[in-house]
This record gives C-alpha cells, sequence and structure tokens, in this order.
C-alpha cells in the first residue's frame, strides 16, 4: 500500500453473524410453508439471496423450482406458490392477479408472500382491495444488512435515495432505524451518536424509540461511536469521476452485491467471468484504495514475485517438491488467475477512459471544483452534449456546474437545457424537473431575495417557527453554498504544490488530489471536535439538522479512547460511493481508527443519475 498504517488500530467485529441470522430466519420462513414448493424472486433480491444461502439450502428446504418475479403470467404447476418479494404496490398486484386466475381456473394452492426486508401496510391493503387477503398467508424476512466486505456492509435499497430525497416518502426510515437497532443489539451498545440532515435525525429518533422498547442488556461494546449522514448534505462527491481502483471498476465494469462480471475482453476469452471483490481476494486488496495510476506499477512487480516463486521449483527435489506442490502452488495458481484478470481489467479501462479522452474531463472536472475557468468548462460541457458523447456523462457535468456554482446563469441554464434537449430527447424535462427539485441542476434565482426575507421574518416571530420557516426557505432554494463550504473546509488544497499520488498525504488523493471528499471532510472534523462545536457555520450552510448524543458511557471511559470507541461506524442515507469508503479508509489509518460504512446501497455518479431519470420506473 502506498500509506502506511498505524499498528494501534482496533480489529473490526465479526459481521458473518448477519449473514447467519439472515439465512436461519429464511429457512424458518421457507419451513412454515411445508412440502414442495416453487419459489418466486424478486430481481433486486436474487443477487443477495445468493450471498445468504445456495441453490443446494434452498432445495434441502423442498424449494423445488425457482423463477425470478417477472410481471406476466406463471408457468408453475406446483400447488404451493412461495413468493420473496420488495414491498412494491406493482409486485403485490401481480400476486394477487395470480391468485384470482386460479381461482378463476377452479385451481386451489396455497400462497405465502415473504417481504423483504418489512411489508409495508400498503401491501395489504392492496391484497384487500384485490380480493385475496385471505387466500394469501404474509411474512416479513428481516434481512436488513449484508456485509459486502470487512468493513462494508449494504442494505441493498438502492431506491432508498429517489424515494427519500425526491418523492419525500419516509417508508425507508423505519427500515433504517431496525437496521441501527439490530447493529446496536449485536455489536453495541454505542457510547456517542453524531448525525447530519433531516433523514439521519429522523432515523436516530426510530431508532432511539426501539432501544427505550426493548429490553437493555450491559455487555462488552464492539462499536463505539456512530456517524448517520444524508446524501443530500454531500452530492457534489459522488458526482466526481472515481479514479481509485475499485470506483473505478465500478464506473466501468458495475459491481453488483460486491461481484463484478468481467466480459471477453477482460478475460482474453471466449467467456465472461464472475469475481467476488472483497479482502478475500489478495491482489485486489493491495489495489482497491490506490490512485489508478499507480495501480500498473503495483501489478507488475507482484507479476515479478510470482515469477520468483514459481522459479522456485527447478532445482528441487522430489520431497520439496511435494511439499511445494501441497502447500503453495495452489494459492500461487489462484493469485496467478486474479493477477491476470486485474491485469485484464486495468488494461480494458486504460483503453476505454483513452477512447474517451479521460485526462481533459477531468481537467474540466477540477477546474469546477476550484472555480476556475467556468467559461472554458461550460463551453467543454456544450461540446460533450452536442457531440452526444453520453447522455449520463453529460447530465453529471451539468449536475457538478450547477452545485460547484450555486446554480447556472438563468442564460446559460436555458441554453445548455436547450441544447441537452435536441441531443437526448424532449423526455428529460421530466428529468430536469427532478434535478431542480432536489437541487441538483437548478437556475440561479435574481438577487439574495430569500435570505433578505428569511432575516426579516427570523426578527418578527420567534425562534421555533422562524426554523420551521427557515426550513421551507432552504428547500424552495436549495442552494448548494459549495464555494463557501470549500474554503471554510479546505476541501481544495492549494493547487501549485506537486501531489504525490504514490504518497498521499491526505484524502485529496482519491480525486487525484484536487479536492477532499466534503462527507469525509465533516466526519473527520466532528470526530476531531467530538462534536459540531466550532462548526455552526457549516451546519447552517448544509441546512441543520446535525445532532451529537452521549447515548450511555461512563466519564472514565470516555477519557481514555478504547478499542470500541475507536471503530467508528458511518452509515450513508442515501448510498455511497467507493471513493469515499476508500477515504475513509486512509483516514482511519492515519488517525487510528477503523471505519465500517453502512450504506443503503452502493452508489455512483450513474446510478445517482439513473434513479432522476422517469423512464426506470
Amino acid at each position: 500500500m502506498a500509506y502506511s498504517s498505524r499498528r494501534d488500530a482496533p480489529e473490526l467485529p465479526d459481521f458473518s453473524l448477519l449473514k447467519r441470522l439472515a439465512k436461519d430466519q429464511l429457512i424458518y420462513l421457507l419451513e412454515q410453508l411445508p412440502g414442495k414448493k416453487d419459489l418466486f424472486i424478486d430481481a433486486d433480491l436474487m443477487s443477495p439471496l445468493d450471498r445468504i444461502a445456495s441453490v443446494t439450502t434452498l432445495k434441502q428446504h423442498e424449494v423445488d423450482k425457482l423463477y425470478k418475479v417477472e410481471n406476466k403470467p406463471i408457468v408453475s404447476t406446483c400447488d404451493q406458490l412461495c413468493f420473496l418479494i420488495r414491498p412494491r404496490i406493482q409486485t403485490v398486484k401481480w400476486v394477487a392477479d395470480i391468485v384470482n386466475a386460479d381461482k378463476a381456473a377452479g385451481r386451489f394452492r396455497r400462497y405465502k408472500i415473504i417481504f423483504s426486508p418489512q411489508k409495508f401496510y400498503a401491501c395489504e391493503t392492496i391484497l384487500e382491495e384485490q380480493g385475496v387477503y385471505g387466500d394469501v398467508s404474509t411474512d416479513e424476512w428481516a434481512f436488513y444488512l449484508l456485509p459486502l466486505d470487512d468493513d462494508i456492509i449494504s442494505l441493498e435499497l438502492p431506491e432508498f435515495f429517489r424515494d427519500n430525497f425526491l418523492e419525500g416518502d419516509q417508508r425507508w426510515v423505519m427500515t433504517a432505524g431496525s437496521t441501527l437497532h439490530l447493529l446496536h443489539s449485536l455489536y453495541g451498545p454505542f457510547s456517542k451518536v453524531y448525525g447530519i440532515g433531516r433523514c439521519a435525525k429522523m432515523t436516530y429518533e426510530s431508532w432511539r424509540e426501539l432501544v427505550e422498547e426493548g429490553e437493555q442488556r450491559a455487555r462488552k461494546s464492539d462499536i463505539g461511536n456512530v456517524f448517520l449522514i444524508d446524501r443530500d448534505v454531500d452530492f457534489v462527491t459522488p458526482l466526481c469521476s472515481q479514479v481509485v481502483y475499485e470506483g473505478l471498476v465500478d464506473d466501468i465494469f458495475r459491481i453488483k452485491c460486491g461481484s463484478v462480471e468481467f466480459g471477453p475482453d477482460v478475460t482474453s476469452s471466449d467467456k465472461s467471468v464472475k469475481v467476488m471483490l472483497n479482502s478475500q481476494d489478495k491482489v485486489f486488496n493491495e489495489i482497491r484504495n490506490e490512485h489508478f495510476s499507480n495501480v500498473f506499477s503495483f501489478l507488475s512487480q507482484k507479476a515479478r514475485n510470482l515469477q520468483t516463486a514459481y522459479d522456485k521449483r527447478k532445482g528441487m527435489d522430489i520431497k520439496q517438491m511435494k511439499t511445494f506442490v501441497a502447500e503453495e502452488l495452489k494459492g500461487l495458481k489462484q493469485e496467478h488467475r486474479l493477477l491476470s484478470l486485474h491485469i485484464g481489467a486495468s488494461e480494458s479501462m486504460m483503453k476505454k477512459k483513452t477512447k474517451q479522452d479521460f485526462q481533459e474531463l477531468l481537467k474540466t472536472e477540477h477546474s469546477l471544483l476550484e472555480g476556475f475557468e467556468i467559461r472554458e468548462c461550460i463551453a467543454y460541457i456544450e461540446e460533450h452534449i452536442n457531440r452526444q458523447v453520453s447522455m449520463i456523462d453529460s447530465l453529471r457535468l451539468l449536475c457538478l456546474l450547477s452545485l460547484t456554482e450555486n446554480g447556472l446563469l438563468p442564460k446559460d441554464y436555458r441554453s445548455l437545457k436547450a441544447q441537452y434537449l435536441q441531443s437526448y430527447g424532449i423526455e428529460h424535462l421530466l428529468t430536469f424537473a427532478n434535478l431542480r427539485q432536489l437541487g441538483l441542476l437548478v437556475e440561479q434565482q435574481p438577487g439574495e431575495t430569500l435570505t433578505v426575507m428569511e432575516s426579516k421574518v427570523g426578527k418578527l416571530v420567534n425562534d421555533k417557527t422562524a426554523g420551521k420557516l427557515t426550513d421551507a426557505f432552504s428547500s424552495l432554494a436549495k442552494k448548494s453554498n459549495f464555494r463557501a463550504l470549500s474554503k471554510r473546509l479546505a476541501l481544495v488544497p492549494k493547487s501549485g504544490e506537486e501531489y504525490d499520488l504514490r504518497v498521499p498525504r491526505d484524502m485529496a488523493y482519491i480525486f487525484s488530489g484536487a479536492y477532499i471528499p466534503l462527507s469525509c471532510r465533516l466526519i473527520e472534523q466532528v470526530l476531531e471536535r467530538d462534536g459540531w462545536t466550532g462548526l455552526e457555520e457549516v451546519t447552517r450552510m448544509l441546512n441543520g439538522n446535525e445532532f451529537a448524543v452521549t447515548a450511555g458511557s461512563n466519564g472514565a471511559e470516555t477519557k481514555v479512547k478504547t478499542d470500541a470507541q475507536r471503530i467508528i461506524l458511518v452509515m450513508f442515507l442515501g448510498g455511497c460511493s467507493y471513493s469515499e469508503i476508500s477515504a475513509l479508509r486512509f483516514l482511519g489509518k492515519e488517525r487510528g481508527y477503523k471505519f465500517i460504512v453502512v450504506t443503503t446501497a452502493i452508489i455512483n455518479s450513474a446510478r445517482m443519475l439513473e434513479a432522476m431519470l422517469d423512464n426506470h420506473v
């Protein structure tokens, strides 16, 4: 690794327990429907289920055939049907249609719906409306958390982002609260909880209610501190091009549920290969957090080391050869296979990025982050749109321009919007409406009328009412304040200084030394100050909703940092990127912390913006 780690970093808790609990509960639920049954699985649940229970396990519990949920008539001939689905109205209607079709045909079967991670009242209402409530038994599979690696746990709920931040649908807040409660009961009690964002505050309150309802047991804590953060606190970071190896693999090949499919261009054969990307992959583990420019030199060194290990066998006698084959050969072959895959992936990414003129793209992004040569950046974005390079990439650059400039000038907004719609289609009018509502792509309003009005209102009425009105105004304005935040928190390192990416000096290395992620900088500052004291101006610019609560540890313990208190669980509500995870790993190594990232889903710029398109529904 390019950066050295402190030796006193604590050990991470073992999260395999979460998988065992989920598996045991699923088996219990399947056994509630004794006898042979066909299982219909929601497409979204297929990959997570694969990580929890194999097909063999399901077959052992009398699952006969497996089907993917598709909204069309079924071909199953089994007398018992089990549906493992997300709590979505559309899917529940489809199940109700199957039941009603069987009734009309005079066919009797038993039906069971298992909702994961929980069932919502709306789903039961649909069953009632369709007249099948009495024919179907329903249950919940409380599968909240899927450990993707030693320090990454995902709720695998990509819809959380759109539902909560765009639609204002808060049904998943309870799920996030239950997730936190599960972690608290297994690895807590937590001594401090910090957070920022409206959803973070509601999640904290939901969790506190569950803690107060349950019984308290004194036990040794594995995780000391928790930090909850809303995705809308920092939209800039996920919109930047990722340049650390793991982030780049996600951007180009799309990592799904901790594994990636490398096509024939990577494998140098006519077959695709599915690879699990985690710390068990020795090659990947050493390059995942590296800036892409360092990866080739590392891989070539690794190849030389591997060749040396192979060459050892040349002068061996029979006994030594036997030991070599028994102990080392299998490991070397596995490493060799992985090494060739990662070299293939790196070459493939290099070709794609060279074709796209990646350096020019990064230069434009860095100029936007620094606030330099904005007219040149706009010209580059216009060319990008007019050449129809990529629909999502053009949108990403427009959002980055809007966020960093606190909105676009009206004439620029109208011109760029018209060009985008001409290039990519008029249906994107809805996309622009969604982006504006979220504050990702907005037009600057003439003057600062809202803030003046806010201050007058503040003088006229008491603080509490003013607070509510300020919230209303800020949601209307959705100002980004990126420039002021960048200055206040020193997010953009001084230009002119040489930045050695092989020996990173701060978290900015994950974006080639151009920008320290706002989300990670906030976490760093709050941990350093043990709260939000001194960050009042920053929280005001981020629309408040910050909190720091001591959740019940004695005073003596807080003075001496125990191992548990140096383990920090960071929960991203709305998703986080692999670049942010790399930045937190770097921060942990620098400060002697260990970060565990819990996220509603792993996102990147493409996934985030695709959630804004209205044709995805």
